[in-house]
């Protein structure tokens, strides 16, 4: 209860979420999810590339992954993923658009075998948030921008304290989001006196 007008802290951590579910990206669910072990407590963001086909932007194909209606036989790269189960939480696009697919309260398969901190699987403790992109391209500034927004909407309703690349919790296995994304630009894009100004990225250099 709000005591002399005050709003309780659980009230404004929550504000803007619905069961794991932010107002502030477009919602497109996915089936792939399932629940977090009890008792975890959410503390770190995982961030990914991924274009479908390769280096192609702008269509509904990594969607349509996500949800289970990719058509395998649409592209010849498309054959590797038959019958695959993925998701991400979130899906920032080219434009800075955000499409969420699970609720962050939920487990999204997005980082599979995965360490972290001497921590192993890592989907049942991180958020996933892809990026629309190459590992070896840059990503654009709308993207950082809507990146920094999220990270602080998550950072109000989450305990996160660290963000981190699929490459460092798969090293050798995977490789994103690679040499083009800007962790410093992403570091000063935080720079602003908030919570997510407090998180630990991954040594700059």
């Amino acid at each position: 209860m709000a005591v002399n007008g005050a709003i309780p802290a659980e009230s404004r951590r929550a504000r803007g979420w619905s069961q794991g579910w932010w107002r502030g990206a477009r919602r497109c669910a996915s089936p792939n999810f399932g629940p977090r072990p009890p008792g975890t407590s959410i503390d770190l963001v995982v961030i990914h590339s991924i274009s479908l086909p390769p280096g192609v932007y702008g269509g509904d194909d990594i969607e349509r992954l996500f949800t289970n209606r990719l058509d395998a036989d649409a592209h010849p790269y498309y054959e590797r993923l038959r019958g695959l189960r993925v998701s991400a939480h979130f899906l920032i696009r080219r434009d800075g658009e955000r499409v969420q697919f699970v609720s962050c309260d939920e487990r999204a398969w997005h980082a599979g075998a995965s360490q972290w901190r001497g921590r192993d699987g890592c989907n049942d403790w991180s958020i996933g948030v892809e990026l629309e992109g190459l590992e070896a391209e840059r990503f654009e500034r709308a993207q950082y921008r809507s990146l920094a927004t999220l990270l602080r909407a998550l950072c109000r309703r989450y305990p996160v304290r660290e963000v981190v690349g699929h490459e460092h919790v798969a090293p050798g296995r995977k490789a994103d989001p690679g040499p083009g994304f800007d962790w410093a630009l992403l570091q000063r894009r935080l720079a602003t006196p908030t919570a997510a100004a407090a998180l630990a990225l991954p040594a700059l250099g």
